[in-house]
């Protein structure tokens, strides 16, 4: 599994091989971003938890990924479709259905593909709460998930004190589809620390460094920290479960 490390700041992509980068960080940023490789987040959580929808259309968005996609700010690998949460309390803001946000998500999908990234990949989100929410999002996004596609999956960053029931959302996705190469947004020490978790992801991002460090008194902005806790699951056997504090 190959692990991304969720930043605050653009500007401390550069200490890490491998970062995750919200767009909304990137917006007003006018220099190159010195990094390796990363993954632009859509910035899909702020954007549906605190306005109820996107306030930037496709359009926009695809015009950001190609400007950091041609700029020489390192390596990016792919950026995430925008796609709809459906955890519980999400699907209460906006009013709409598990159903509704999973075929919003597709859209976007589609429309960002169409807008053009400029040979970046575009990441699709699998979305659902209830392991079979997502093999129903799977046949949903039918053809346009080709044989081993990267493929991330979303609304399960809530649930990393259980990873059992990650696991299950993952085995029930690879049950329908076991070529999809799966990326767990989000995931925490529990959860990245679970063998079967891990074994059933190619991919991982995760903030967690900076709860950590908060908790703990210390300044949760800092690279350093996010460095430490990092490599901590990187190089920790995957049979014992973490502690940072």
């Amino acid at each position: 599994m190959k692990f991304f490390t969720g930043l605050h700041q653009p500007s401390d992509a550069k200490h890490f091989e491998a970062s995750f980068v919200s767009v909304n960080r990137l917006r007003d940023r006018k220099s190159p971003m010195p990094a390796g490789d990363w993954i632009m987040d859509s910035g899909a959580f702020t954007e549906i938890s605190s306005h109820g929808t996107y306030r930037h259309g496709v359009a926009d968005y695809a015009a950001e990924i190609r400007r950091w996609g041609s700029n020489g700010s390192g390596n990016l690998l792919a950026a995430v479709a925008q796609d709809w949460m459906c955890e519980p309390w999400i699907v209460a803001k906006t009013g709409l259905s598990v159903a509704e946000h999973q075929r919003l998500t597709v859209e976007r999908y589609v429309a960002l593909l169409r807008e053009g990234t400029g040979g970046v990949y575009v990441l699709p989100v699998l979305q659902g709460y209830a392991p079979a929410d997502y093999v129903t999002h799977l046949r949903a996004y039918g053809d346009l998930l080709a044989p081993g596609a990267w493929v991330g999956v979303g609304s399960i960053c809530k649930r990393n004190g259980d990873p059992r029931a990650i696991a299950a959302v993952l085995l029930a996705i690879k049950g329908e589809r076991p070529d999809l190469r799966l990326h767990g947004f989000g995931l925490k020490t529990t959860a990245l620390a679970d063998p079967l978790v891990r074994s059933l992801l190619e991919t991982a991002d995760s903030m967690a460094w900076s709860f950590n460090a908060r908790r703990n008194g210390r300044n949760a902005n800092d690279w350093r920290e996010a460095v430490r806790w990092a490599s901590a699951i990187t190089t920790r056997p995957v049979q014992f479960v973490l502690d940072l504090a």
